[in-house]
């Protein structure tokens, strides 16, 4: 029998920063220093919370120097009125396993 899915852990980490395209893969998204220290890894995190107030779900992905990026989705950045060099406020409020 599979294991009961864990409940998502409570986190609260806010920041403010751009958005970016990034180079690797040409994504919006934010890049989140000390992300590595933060979450103890360096592998892909689940989180959730809000972005500008408005709620989203991503996976945070590893950019190998310690730091993730966080892509955000065309469809938020519409709703939020926002593009590469706007700052967004972040607030990460779940960690899923």
């Amino acid at each position: 029998m599979p294991a009961a899915p864990k409940s998502p852990e409570k986190i609260d980490h806010q920041f403010t920063l751009p958005l970016i395209k990034e180079n690797g893969s040409g994504w919006i998204c934010v890049v989140v220093p000390k992300s590595g220290e933060l979450f103890g890894t360096r592998k892909a995190v689940k989180i959730g919370g809000t972005i500008d107030g408005q709620d989203f779900q991503a996976t945070m992905l590893p950019l190998g120097d310690g730091t993730h990026m966080m892509p955000v989705k065309a469809a938020l950045r519409k709703t939020l009125k926002k593009d590469v060099g706007d700052d967004v406020k972040v607030h990460l409020s779940q960690r899923f396993s």
